[in-house]
């Protein structure tokens, strides 16, 4: 078990790569608080596909900078925040992570699509799942690079082994914080 981090733990990176499933491990892990704004959206206005239907991407992406807003406010140490994929194009949300130790959990397309099968709760892929997604992964990823303080590679790794990778990071991370700490 790590000791509580100051700074959030944020995992951001496309749909599908594990970020609330790992998120969810490392916080179980170590006792910290967990945070899926994904689902905190779900839980305060309803079915994300019904929220596109009603009010857009745009609509959707306002609601989401508005959680994540919230999210960050009430953050104490030791928290894990999952982002959804499509919160880093918000510039508030990007000062936000300036905040945080942020994580970009990559894969690629051959890992991500058993997790997609099937999945009709991802309105961005309701038309044509691997193309859209391929081509997210290419506008999406020079961003989430840049935002990342550490990137852990998803692709065919079980959960437990990017919990793992993930945790070596933060054994680093939290070694820096602790020297940057002292007088």
């Amino acid at each position: 078990m790590l000791p509580a981090a100051r700074k959030p733990l944020v995992l951001i990176g496309l749909m599908a790569t594990g970020k609330s499933t790992v998120g969810r491990r490392i916080a179980s892990r170590h006792g910290w608080r967990f945070v899926d704004t994904d689902t905190a959206i779900v839980d305060r206005h309803g079915p994300i596909p019904a929220i596109f239907a009603d009010v857009g991407e745009p609509g959707f992406r306002q609601l989401e900078a508005g959680i994540v807003s919230e999210v960050f406010t009430a953050v104490e140490p030791g928290t894990v925040i999952s982002l959804g994929g499509g919160a880093v194009l918000n510039e508030g949300t990007r000062r936000l992570l300036e905040s945080a130790f942020v994580v970009f959990l990559d894969a690629d397309l051959s890992t991500v699509m058993p997790r997609l099968a099937g999945d009709t709760g991802r309105p961005l892929l309701a038309r044509d799942p691997v193309e859209t997604w391929a081509r997210l992964e290419q506008e999406r990823r020079p961003l989430y690079e840049a935002l990342a303080d550490a990137v852990v590679d998803t692709r065919n790794a079980s959960e437990e082994t990017v919990a793992d990778r993930l945790d070596m990071h933060l054994r680093h991370h939290l070694k820096t914080e602790d020297k940057d700490q002292r007088p």
